[in-house]
This record gives structure tokens, C-alpha cells and sequence, in this order.
């Protein structure tokens, strides 16, 4: 296992890490132990969640995720061998069994987060504390076009900064992050950072993979320029790189069965051919098609760590095999043409 520096800080994250989104929902507490098992056995010390997970939640598993880290640590006794990341809802109406009401990126709503995210983890520290998304309303989540014309009054980034400077300085989160962020956003935190002299973010976690490759459009230079390494989530673009999905498939017992209306930024005609180029090209040179879109993102140079998911260890395994591939450069440039034949069809 390769493993990255975060940021700026003297945290090394796996190139690989585990996702647990699935965590209380798709997936039971014994076998969530089991995957973090064989995660830690292979070399993934980068554990994701949030305080929103199990994401889609049904018969109110919301808070579970959390929880079934929390046990797992408290039996294995391996806090120190483990980087635990989670985050803190932006602000949204659509998150009522957090307890909070419309949630918010202020003082009193990221402090009540932090608390309850060490209370379901069982931990006295966050390794990396991250704002989901943001307060304000942003082209993320599928949206391409900026929603111009909305009257908000956001929480200022500064005073979200400020409240997790407290927190560094208490000691109960070590770095922060951003996800879901836009380059306006992440440049307005940096310069927020070194003027009033809070914590400089490390990481930001956006979707990148062969199907929605927008982060290089103006993220990916701001990340490597100015150190935030990015925690590339989706890099499978929910499993539908592996073909499974084709044509409106829907296996038993996948995520496009269990919960349908998740998929529908990855089921369109554009999604479906690029699909086939990308599953016909891995199969050409001998690759299974989610273990080559795997590869592409870890190889990216401004990805920190690509995040995984998985429900049971065949996809465990599967998703590990890819750090054995390395793409040639005609792999690589065939990957580039596909892209040019079909730019971004799940945004």
C-alpha cells in the first residue's frame, strides 16, 4: 500500500480508502467489522464517514455509520493505527434526526457535530473534521449551472474556520477539510486561513472519476499548488463503471435496486455509451472495467487517497486488486479520447 501525505500535516492517508457510507443500512454491524478488518489487514488506515450516514437511510438507521466505527475501535483497541475522518452537515432542511432543525455551519451546530461524532465513535479525537458541504448554495451533487439569483444570507466561511480553529486548538479534531466545495470556496478558506491565522484546510473531498472528471477543471490546480489533497469519493461513479447497471440494469441486492432514485445521475444514454467504451477498452488490455477506473483516479497526481465502498469482501477485493495496475501511456491516452467522445456525462 502507497501511502500519501495529507495536506500539509504529517498525516499519511492510504491511496486507498474505505468508505463506510454503507454502514448500518446495506451493511450489518458484524460485517462492517469484518470489512474494517480486512481493511486494516491490507493496509487502508483512512476510515470516511459523517454524522449523515447510512446514505440512503430507511427506518431510521441514520447515526448508525458512525456508531459501528465506534464499536469496532472499542473492541479492537487500535485507535492509533486508524486515521478516522467524518463531517458535519452543510446546511439543509432535510436532515431532521440530527436534532438541530435547519442545519448550519455555525458555532453552535459544528460544535454539537464534533460532540456527537466522538460520542458515536467512541473517541477523544477526529483525525480529519470536514464541512460536508457548504452553507451556501453551490453547483454540487449533479448541478453543472450556477443557481444564480438565490437570496441566502451563509454562515461566512471565517467564522465555520473559527470555530474549527477552537476546535484544533481543544484538541478534539486534528485537521480540517472541506468537501463538496467549489474552487471560489477553497481559495476564500485558504486566504481566510493565513490572513486571520486559522487552520489551513488539508484535504477536499469531491467525486472525480472517468465519468465526471469536472474536478480538473479549476479544483485540481488550486490542490496542487496550494497543498489540499483531494479525497476523491465516487471514483467508480457508484459501481457503474463495472458495467452492472447497463441499459437500466438493476442486479438483486445492489444499490441500484435497493434504492433506485440514487442512481439517476449515472442512468442516461451519454452515461451508458461511455460505459461501453471504457468496459470495452479495460477488457482489451486485459483489466477488469471498475478495477481500471480505480487505477485511473489513484493515478491522478493531485489525488490524495481515492475512497472506496464496499458491502461484502468479493467487492473488497475486487476494489483492492487495482493498486496492482499501472495504466501505460496508451491506456491512458485511449482513456483521454473516450473522454473527449463523451465529457462528462455524470456531473
Amino acid at each position: 500500500m502507497e501511502y500519501r501525505r495529507l495536506g500539509r500535516s504529517d498525516i499519511k492517508v492510504s491511496a486507498v480508502s474505505f468508505g463506510t457510507m454503507t454502514f448500518g443500512e446495506q451493511t450489518s454491524e458484524a460485517d462492517a467489522h469484518r470489512l474494517l478488518d480486512t481493511c486494516l489487514d491490507r493496509g487502508i488506515n483512512f476510515i470516511d464517514a459523517s454524522e449523515t450516514y447510512p446514505v440512503p437511510s430507511t427506518g431510521g438507521t441514520r447515526g448508525l455509520t458512525e456508531q459501528y466505527i465506534g464499536t469496532w475501535l472499542a473492541a479492537r483497541r487500535n485507535r492509533g493505527k486508524v486515521i478516522v475522518g467524518t463531517k458535519v452537515a452543510g446546511r439543509t432542511q432535510r436532515m431532521d434526526f440530527l436534532g438541530r432543525g435547519e442545519t448550519r455551519l455555525n458555532r453552535e451546530q459544528i460544535e454539537q457535530a464534533v460532540e456527537g461524532s466522538l460520542r458515536s465513535l467512541q473517541t477523544d479525537y477526529i483525525d480529519l473534521f470536514q464541512l460536508h458541504w457548504p452553507d451556501r448554495t453551490v453547483n454540487s451533487f449533479g448541478r453543472l449551472n450556477f443557481p444564480y439569483g438565490v437570496e441566502e444570507e451563509p454562515v461566512a466561511l471565517e467564522e465555520s474556520l473559527a470555530v474549527l480553529g477552537d476546535l484544533v486548538a481543544s484538541g478534539k479534531i486534528r485537521r480540517v477539510g472541506v468537501s463538496n466545495e467549489t474552487p471560489w470556496g477553497v481559495m476564500r478558506i485558504l486566504g481566510a486561513a493565513e490572513s486571520l491565522g486559522l487552520p489551513r484546510i488539508d484535504s477536499i473531498q469531491n467525486p472525480l472519476n472517468l465519468m465526471n472528471r469536472t474536478f480538473e477543471i479549476g479544483l485540481s490546480e488550486i490542490t496542487m499548488r496550494e497543498d489540499v489533497g483531494l479525497l476523491a469519493y465516487s471514483p467508480m461513479a457508484m459501481g457503474s463503471l463495472s458495467g452492472k447497471y447497463q441499459n437500466g440494469g438493476k442486479p438483486e441486492g445492489t444499490r441500484g435496486a435497493l434504492f433506485p432514485g440514487f442512481m439517476g445521475r449515472y442512468a442516461n444514454d451519454q452515461a451508458y455509451a461511455a460505459i461501453d467504451e471504457y468496459g470495452a477498452l479495460a477488457r482489451e488490455h486485459g483489466f477488469d472495467p471498475s478495477q481500471m477506473a480505480l487505477a485511473y483516479v489513484v493515478s491522478r497526481p493531485f489525488v490524495t487517497s481515492a475512497i472506496i465502498g464496499a458491502t461484502d469482501q468479493a467487492q473488497l477485493d475486487t476494489a483492492l486488486a487495482s493498486l496492482d495496475i499501472v495504466l501505460a501511456p496508451e491506456v491512458l491516452d485511449a482513456i483521454d479520447a473516450i473522454h473527449a467522445r463523451h465529457p462528462n456525462p455524470c456531473p
